[in-house]
């Protein structure tokens, strides 16, 4: 087995077991306040991650070189958790990732601003094209907007700013800071809130909790595993695989079906978001190639962020890495 293929097939059970994590969290979802959820499972997963932090053996310390980029950071990964958790406890999970898949989109579009990219034809349409695509998954005026739907979308816009401020500054930040800024402002904030949201858990439910974090942590390592065999190229578009994850488990479980329109729309999303991994791939296209380097899913506070586990776990075969 070639060892492109061997990364493939890992890619494809990390976002497998990641799809599996957000069947749990739509579940307790049900249940509790998406600020309760967030609270413990950071709480609960806060012993699997201190074993990653404490790999760091860069000197320094924890005071960040960008304070108002590491501030900018830290806020929209809250945020994106808060949002991406509510959207999947109330809408259908196929739904929910269709919205989700625009995140690509939306970093090739902010990294022009930030980055200084230089965005050409073929990626503007394939940008342009992407959010037709989500326009198709939202049908506005044909179908009841909620306020799930608001949030899938602000977390695709917050995960992708907070994406872009990553690859701006994470040649000069420590990843340390990166890490945990972010973790400690999402355990902060979830716990001011509890008072006011928290409702009673049994062991099974704070049990799933940990499950959260648990194949989240499990997920994240296949992943980088994945991406030390094969190029980002072949690993970043597995992630459309969760679509037929979320197609099953939805209606195995929340007898959920995929409407035509989310299909549709899905579909569009997927096909212009593989194009511009492909475009990003060819060094003439893209210098700071800020999709392919992104090397996440759609990111929260109680887990870091994938591409920076890799330069902490592997730091000889990440020296060039600059996200």
């Amino acid at each position: 087995m070639s060892s492109s293929l061997r990364g493939a097939l890992l890619s494809l059970a990390a976002f497998g077991i990641y799809s599996t994590h957000d069947v749990v969290v739509k579940f307790l979802g049900a249940h509790y306040s998406t600020f309760q959820i967030l609270f413990f499972a950071g709480l609960l997963g806060f012993p699997l991650v201190t074993v990653l932090l404490m790999r760091d053996r860069t000197d320094g310390t924890l005071i960040p070189r960008h304070p108002w980029w590491t501030a900018l950071r830290s806020v929209t990964t809250v945020v994106t958790g808060l949002l991406g958790f509510y959207a999947f406890s109330i809408l259908p999970m196929a739904q929910t990732y269709a919205i989700l898949f625009a995140m690509p989109l939306l970093i090739t579009l902010l990294a022009i601003p930030m980055l200084g990219e230089k965005v050409g034809i073929r990626r503007g349409a394939a940008v342009v094209v992407g959010l037709i695509g989500v326009l198709i998954v939202l049908r506005p005026g044909g179908a009841d907007l909620s306020i799930g739907h608001a949030a899938g979308l602000g977390a695709a816009i917050t995960g992708a700013l907070g994406s872009v401020v990553v690859r701006k500054i994470g040649a000069e930040e420590r990843a340390l800071v990166l890490m945990l800024y972010p973790m400690v402002l999402s355990f902060i904030a979830m716990g001011l809130a509890l008072p006011f949201v928290y409702r009673p858990m049994p062991v099974e439910h704070l049990g799933l909790a940990a499950v959260i974090a648990l194949f989240g942590t499990i997920a994240g390592l296949l992943l980088i595993e994945a991406y030390r065999r094969a190029p980002a190229v072949i690993v970043a578009p597995m992630q459309y695989s969760q679509l037929l994850w979320a197609a099953v488990y939805g209606w195995l479980f929340f007898g959920e079906a995929v409407d035509g329109w989310t299909a549709a729309g899905a579909a569009v999303i997927i096909l212009s978001g593989i194009y511009i991994v492909l475009r990003e791939g060819t060094p003439a296209v893209s210098r700071n190639r800020p999709v392919l380097e992104n090397r996440s899913r759609f990111e929260v506070a109680t887990m870091p962020r994938l591409s920076l586990w890799l330069r902490r776990l592997s730091p000889r075969d990440e020296a060039g890495d600059t996200d």
